[in-house]
């Protein structure tokens, strides 16, 4: 698998970057892909760009998602085959 980086922008007392980063950590976490976090509020060319979009997801640099982070499509867009797929339940 191509090596990626996923980038949350993001801005602080924003709920809806609290739910997209628990998304990106765990897609991060289960391939093994870094990801970093900015705060807009930290540049004034992030703010003016972003502002109305937050969250925003970046995946190689390259606008994914705003405002909601589709799991699938992030897992897609990162070269997980499974993604959209059901799991077969596990059996006792």
């Amino acid at each position: 698998m191509t090596e990626h980086q996923i980038t949350l922008l993001s801005r602080p007392g924003c709920h809806l970057c609290e739910e997209a980063r628990a998304v990106i950590e765990r897609v991060a976490a289960d391939l093994g892909v870094p990801w970093s976090e900015r705060d807009i509020t930290q540049s004034p060319e992030d703010l003016e760009t972003y502002w109305e979009m937050i969250p925003v997801t970046l995946v190689d640099g390259v606008q994914h998602d705003y405002w909601r982070v589709s799991e699938d499509r992030l897992r897609t867009a990162l070269g997980d085959r499974s993604a959209g797929h059901a799991k077969p339940a596990s059996r006792s």
